[in-house]
């Protein structure tokens, strides 16, 4: 048998340009959570076509890959799929005009603001390099194409569909994200590196009545608008100096007319914490401070609240983290991967690793035009994640994510950095 060799090549230029083109074609077609339906029938051909046992359909829309090549470690390598119910504002010639219906049956614009579609390209150019280069490494690659990252569902529901008993036990769990650093730099961090995050949706209820007649009503615009505006001390004054929270209100919706008092008023909001007890807390304090505020309005019942999603903290195990590390660094330079501190965004990634109780490592590579970085960073005009301006520049965020997947992966693929 031949040595396997130590290292996996470098993307061609033609692989290059190849995921230039579906990229720019997931970007104009992106798709909302759990209903990435044509975005995974393009990664299930793409495995196919390289030679992975594919399942299809895995909580929903997701995909899973399987390539087997000997003995040897089992490798997770996961990009999910989903995009926002946002309205793109790049200016970009494969900017997307789609529309569809999102989780609550609104009609909404549909856009990959963030970085979705990089992801996917990221993993079907690894995948394929993998499948077209088996004498340079030994053991099993696990491609996972998830959905529903945004509103928390897709993990879970992949979970829930028998992972754990369909596909082989990963010896490591390896995911990244594209994120407002400069282009072609990559960020990392032992221990937590995202935070946990909660949505609910409340209703707060009131007496409906003519807007001429207050008197007879409950108002519950009054009513919500109270609590959004107490819920604002929740962080400043319940959580200490030495933690850290963000709450916030992304919704409010009551009423139709601007004559007619309502009988209900709707929130939804968000809440992002980096400890347990801190999560505990303020999520007591947002309850208790919306019921009293019914209890003092005089609302005719309490409110009701309901879990949009709930994520948990992303925590990078920190062997895994410093083998994942020393190859980016050996691949990259040192110059090029930084240690960053941790974020207030949530992701699902870390329910795979803690399923199978296998160590997770979650990194950030750089999407911004380096040229325009600097500048923009010192004014705080920075297009980030979830903003209706923010798409990373193809070159060499795309080449990057690709070769640090590689990279990373091959720290336990190939036998030399094992």
């Amino acid at each position: 048998m031949a040595t396997p060799a130590t290292t996996l090549p470098v993307p061609s230029a033609s692989l290059l340009a190849q995921l230039e083109q579906i990229y720019q074609d997931l970007h104009a077609n992106p798709e909302l959570s759990m209903q990435e339906h044509r975005t995974a029938s393009i990664a299930a051909a793409w495995l196919r076509q390289h030679g992975y046992a594919v399942s299809e359909g895995v909580g929903g829309t997701g995909v899973v890959g399987l390539l087997r090549n000997g003995e040897g470690p089992v490798v997770l390598l996961r990009a999910d799929m989903d995009a926002l119910p946002i309205k793109e504002s790049t200016g970009l010639a494969y900017a997307s005009t789609k529309t569809g219906t999102d989780r609550f049956g609104q009609t909404t614009s549909i856009a990959h603001s963030c970085g979705h579609d990089m992801h996917v390209a990221w993993l079907m150019g690894a995948v394929c390099i993998l499948a077209t280069n088996q004498a340079a490494w030994r053991g099993t690659v696990m491609a996972v194409f998830q959905p529903g990252e945004e509103t928390g569902q897709g993990a879970r529901a992949m979970l829930a569909d028998g992972m754990l008993h369909r596909f082989p036990r990963p010896d490591v769990t390896l995911g990244q994200h594209v994120m407002p650093l400069p282009a072609g730099r990559i960020g990392w961090r032992a221990g937590t590196i995202l935070s946990a995050g909660d949505s609910w949706e409340v209703t707060m209820f009131g007496r409906g009545a003519h807007g001429s007649m207050p008197q007879k009503s409950v108002d519950p615009v009054v009513m919500a608008a109270s609590a959004v505006m107490r819920l604002q001390t929740v962080v400043s004054r319940e959580v200490a100096m030495t933690d850290s929270a963000v709450l916030t209100v992304g919704s409010l919706q009551a009423g139709m007319n601007e004559n007619v008092i309502p009988d209900r008023a709707l929130l939804r909001l968000n809440i992002r914490t980096f400890k347990a007890e801190v999560r505990t807390r303020v999520l007591a304090a947002v309850k208790r401070i919306l019921e009293a505020e019914a209890t003092a309005s005089g609302a005719p019942r309490p409110p009701e609240f309901s879990v949009l999603s709930e994520f948990p903290l992303t925590r990078n195990d920190a062997a895994a983290t410093r083998k994942v590390v020393a190859a980016l660094e050996r691949h990259f330079g040192a110059a090029r991967v930084g240690e960053i501190p941790p974020a207030t965004a949530s992701e699902d990634f870390s329910l795979f690793g803690a399923a199978w109780n296998a160590p997770a490592v979650f990194w950030m590579i750089g999407g911004i035009d380096p040229a325009n970085y600097e500048a923009a960073s010192k004014v705080d005009e920075l297009p980030a994640n979830h903003a209706p301006d923010f798409a990373p520049v193809l070159d060499p965020t795309l080449r990057t994510g690709i070769e640090a997947m590689l990279t990373a992966a091959g720290a336990w693929l190939c036998p030399d950095h094992a």
